[in-house]
């Protein structure tokens, strides 16, 4: 959205700067705003499938992590039935 909103005030001024008519900066604006709005989604789904991407990867290392984590406390606990003198 920043940067369809940056993109019209740009145009608006070059617009007013060359001294376009009104109806031919009217296009002008029409088209840039399109053209940046559809930029700016496709930037913003971009960075969403990334960010899906990365929540995946990080759930996948955080399940062998914990099942790591459930395997080590599950042999702590059989070690110490098998040998009580230890406790």
């Amino acid at each position: 959205m920043v940067l369809m909103l940056s993109a019209g005030t740009v145009t608006c001024v070059v617009n007013i700067i060359r001294r376009y008519a009104l109806l031919h900066q009217l296009i002008i604006l029409f088209v840039v705003l399109v053209l940046f709005y559809g930029l700016g989604c496709l930037i913003q789904w971009t960075l969403d499938f990334f960010d899906e991407q990365n929540e995946k990867r990080l759930a996948a290392e955080g399940e062998v992590i914990e099942k790591e984590s459930e395997l080590d406390l599950d042999l702590g606990m059989e070690d110490a039935f098998d040998h009580p003198e230890q406790l």
